[in-house]
């Protein structure tokens, strides 16, 4: 039977690193169980985790029940860390999602399961920590399925000794109209009834729910139990290799690791494996294959379909990507997405080379902090989730790199996009360099980022020029002209371009793109975009009036409120750089009794649009990257054209 990858989920402090231990320890796979307060949990291996007592990397675990051998990733629960968790659900063949008994649904709890349902894994609910005061498995089960999935199902001693019992088939039956058939008609043995049990789950139409409490070891033998009799696997290794990366990391001497799930074929040491990068199919050889077990690793020379493992030999490889026959596959693309950016600070003592290397190292390992060097500035730029994670950074800097570095206040990551059509322009012609470069640019979608499109005839433009146009496009990010943020949600389409026979040299094209790129900008209607958050924020109905007037106050907006005898839930979107702060006051108001739920909701336009440009004060003509004006040459010499004046000029006008 192939192995089965189970991934670990749950809000920060729900207790699902203790229950991951005990399942190691039942399987006997660590000696003595761990715990998180000691610090000495077997999945929390890097000393940063350990001090704080919370799961910063998805590491992962190698378990044998029975026969069947079980790949477990304990991934991070805190919203921080929430990229490091969206990269690993894609391999997930199943996932445990714990809760505790005490706090129940919390708000990371939605986030995740919205996660696990858009990417339709298999979920297994564990209600923990029913040992405590406060404890209501019942009533944390009842809010399972009114708030996430009225298809939860509690099995606990539903199973006994394997045995569907008859409440059990009746359940199944009653989502499928050929079970109820069979069900009505007494037919189906229990392999029947268990068959049709493991697809209803598989299929994402039933989601078994069990509780104990995993520090007390109370019902964790028998969770394991139900998890083997309901899990299968099946991955074709007659089929060729393919896969796909759910991590990098780099190895003591610096080299790049994939790690990747194999979803079909086998792989050898020296095999060659091919992947997209920069729009180029590269093909590199797997150099070394590890499996990881913890912090241990092993070599091996071969891995097959169901594996977890990791590979040297990838220098390009990003979490995300397909390998081999997979390769194709789209890029990975984040729900949860930075929404502050900050600055990298270090003392002039130290190589400004040596801090680039170190965190493009770490932004190869985490893509979502984007890292930028700004040159103008002189400094090196971040996206990051939140405060918990720059202090882990400052960590990892320390201790990976010897960097004493800090960073500054975290600011809202505003974008910029347009709200009107225009087409720029753009020429390039001092002496003995040529190239001229036409685009419509047009408002785009919301989350589309910027897209590329081609109007130009081969005959007026080289397809290798074409291309050149494209690459600078798509090269970096691009300032926008009211704050020097970055631009999006536009698409832009090459129009037409010129070349010279002689004269036109690398970097003509990318200085003709980006001069008709601001030549557009400066015509077109230019809007700032802000984050938002999608809320949902339950109080008690006393409280109902204070959180909507918070909302009004911070230029958010709300559906009707949803409310019972006791309870009301709001749900809406709100500005990021209005309501970061705002758990924190429910919480205080609330006297802990309020639950909130932020998800990020992508851009809208900005609510105090005014302020924050003034306040950026961004100066458009002094931006060294960008100039909207053209270069003209006449009699031996370049001269300047401004932006207003350059599209009468433009020879293929």
């Amino acid at each position: 039977m192939n192995p089965i990858t189970i991934g670990m989920f749950a809000h920060v402090d729900a207790g699902k690193t203790t229950f991951a231990e005990q399942l190691l320890y039942h399987t006997n796979s660590i000696r003595e169980r761990g715990r998180v307060d000691h610090k000495d949990a077997y999945l929390d291996s890097h000393d940063i985790e350990r001090n704080r007592g919370i799961t910063v990397f998805a590491d992962q675990a190698v378990l044998s029940y029975k026969g069947t051998t079980y790949y477990l990733i304990d991934t991070p629960g805190h919203v921080d860390f929430s990229p490091e968790m969206e990269r690993a659900v894609r391999v997930m063949d199943y996932a445990i999602l714990v809760v505790s008994a005490v706090e129940g649904i919390q708000g990371h709890t939605e986030t995740v399961w919205q996660l696990l349902r858009k990417h339709r894994i298999p979920t297994f609910f564990f209600i923990n920590k029913i040992d405590r005061v406060g404890a209501d498995a019942e009533r944390v089960f009842a809010d399972i399925r009114m708030h996430l999935t009225p298809d939860a199902c509690m099995l606990d001693g539903a199973l006994g000794g394997g045995q569907v019992g008859a409440a059990l088939q009746e359940s199944i039956a009653e989502r499928d109209e050929q079970l109820l058939d069979a069900f009505l008609a007494g037919l189906g043995d229990q392999a029947f009834w268990l068959r049709a049990l493991q697809e209803m789950i598989r299929g994402h139409r039933l989601f078994p729910c069990a509780s104990g409490s995993a520090l007390q070891d109370i019902g964790v033998i028998e969770f394991l139990a139900l998890l083997h009799l309901l899990t299968t696997a099946a991955y074709d290794e007659a089929a060729p290799f393919g896969g796909r990366i759910y991590k990098i990391r780099h190895d003591a001497g610096g080299a790049r690791l994939a790690y990747i799930k194999a979803l079909s074929g086998t792989l050898k040491v020296r095999d060659e494996l091919s992947y997209m990068s920069g729009g180029e199919r590269l093909r590199e050889k797997a150099t070394r294959l590890l499996l990881v077990n913890g912090s241990k690793s092993q070599a091996v020379d071969r891995v097959s379909a169901g594996d977890l493992f990791a590979v040297a030999g990838l220098t390009e490889a990003e979490a995300g990507q397909g390998v081999g026959c997979y390769s194709d596959t789209d890029k990975l693309v984040y729900e949860l997405v930075p929404t502050l950016t900050s600055r990298v600070m270090f003392p002039a003592t130290l190589n400004v080379k040596d801090v680039l290397r170190a965190f493009r190292m770490l932004d190869a390992e985490d893509p979502s902090l984007n890292v930028i060097w700004e040159e103008s500035l002189q400094e090196i730029h971040i996206h990051v989730m939140g405060l918990i994670q720059l202090e882990v950074l400052e960590q990892l800097a320390k201790e990976r790199f010897g960097l004493i570095v800090s960073f500054g206040k975290p600011e809202i990551l505003y974008k910029e996009t347009i709200a009107s059509t225009v087409n720029g322009y753009g020429h390039f012609e001092p002496l003995k360099h040529y190239a001229e470069v036409h685009l419509r640019i047009e408002p785009g979608e919301r989350g589309s980022g910027i897209a590329f499109a081609n109007e130009c005839h081969a005959n007026q433009l080289s397809i290798g020029n074409q291309n050149l146009v494209k690459t600078h496009l798509c090269e970096r990010e691009h300032h926008g002209l009211l704050t020097g943020m970055p631009l999006t949600d536009v698409r832009v389409t090459l129009l037409t371009g010129a070349a010279h026979n002689e004269h036109t040299h690398g970097g003509d094209f990318r200085e003709a793109t980006f001069r008709a790129l601001r030549q557009g900008l400066e015509k077109a209607d230019n809007v700032l975009l802000e984050p938002y958050y999608d809320f949902k924020i339950k109080v008690e109905l006393d409280h109902l009036g204070r959180v909507l007037s918070d909302i009004q106050r911070a230029s958010g907006r709300f559906d009707p409120p949803q409310t019972t005898a006791s309870h009301a839930v709001v749900a809406g979107t709100v500005p990021v750089a209005t309501f970061m702060d705002y758990g924190t006051e429910l919480a205080s108001f609330t006297h802990g009794r309020g639950s909130a739920q932020f998800v990020f909701g992508g851009y809208d336009r900005c609510h105090n649009e005014r302020e924050v440009i003034e306040r950026k004060n961004y100066r458009k003509d002094a931006d060294p990257l960008y100039s909207s004006s053209s270069i003209f040459c006449a009699k031996g010499h370049g001269y300047t054209v401004p932006w207003d004046e350059a599209e009468a000029k433009m020879h293929l006008l």
